[in-house]
């Protein structure tokens, strides 16, 4: 029976520096593995002890790194263990197969945003126009297929991000806010769709999923089992669902923890 991980990366299971929690006494502090390097200095790490769990993973599941990364940001990462066969990436815009883009699930989520949404021309444009330079560093679009800004977290007016999602919603697109980052996705573009699509060409019989946004609620949802660390916007929503389990576990300690709890359940699972 095989089982399928769908796991979203950065703070699920991949921490920048800022995001590790490290809040215990620096003698008692795990052991950390670098797993990116971006212009020459290292961006993102796991646990050393995570580092194993994931190895061990990639035999006894089909992992499947989901992430709204692009192509090339998710490429930096030099994940352990074996070679996923499938990745995720933008968000469900691109299944990689072996490491390179199937044209045909491309070409329909293309087709479905143009059917379903407001272009993505529209929505840069309001960012551009409504964020304010003071606190927007970056505006940037992913892929051709959603947008977002680089922000400094502490001028953010209190509001803006909420308003934002409402002028959004009625374009038929979606707004999450994650770290420094402010993510303006079309509603369809999602990686619980992408997961599907995994599944059909697995014959996967358990889907076993983690995130911490917002982005990653259908992902949740469309799992047989899921898991969410105790930070992120899901945590700070209190956002919950059947079968999934809120862990408490904060920083890089979570991303170990859910490691865990996908090991198990997929020894659990095994004839």
């Amino acid at each position: 029976m095989p089982v399928l991980v769908a796991s979203d990366l950065d703070r699920t299971l991949i921490y920048s520096s800022a995001a590790l929690a490290l809040t215990m006494p620096d003698a008692r502090a795990p052991r950390l593995l670098c797993v990116e390097v971006h212009e020459a200095k290292p961006l993102s790490y796991l646990t050393e002890t995570a580092a194993r769990l994931l190895t061990d993973l990639g035999d006894a599941a089909v992992f499947v790194p989901t992430t709204t990364r692009t192509r090339k940001q998710y490429q930096r990462i030099s994940l352990p263990g074996p070679p996923p066969k499938y990745a995720i990436c933008a968000n469900g815009g691109h299944l990689l197969v072996d490491g390179v883009t199937d044209a045909d699930w491309h070409a329909g989520v293309q087709a479905r945003l143009a059917d379903e949404c407001a272009p993505l021309a529209e929505i840069r444009e309001h960012l551009l126009r409504s964020a304010d330079p003071v606190w927007a560093r970056k505006h940037r679009v992913a892929e051709d297929l959603f947008a977002y800004l680089v922000v400094e977290r502490e001028l953010l007016p209190a509001d803006w991000v909420k308003e934002l999602a409402v002028w959004a919603e009625d374009r038929g697109w979606t707004v999450s806010l994650q770290g420094r980052k402010i993510y303006a996705v079309p509603r369809p573009l999602t990686k619980s769709a992408a997961v599907r699509e995994v599944v059909r060409r697995t014959g996967a019989e358990l889907t076993l999923a983690a995130g911490d946004s917002l982005l990653d609620a259908d992902l949740l949802l469309a799992a047989d089992r899921g898991w969410r660390p105790g930070h992120g916007e899901l945590a700070d929503a209190g956002w919950s669902a059947p079968e999934i389990s809120a862990l408490p576990e904060r920083g890089v300690l979570a991303g170990e923890r859910i490691l865990r709890e996908f090991l198990r359940a997929a020894r659990t699972a095994a004839p």
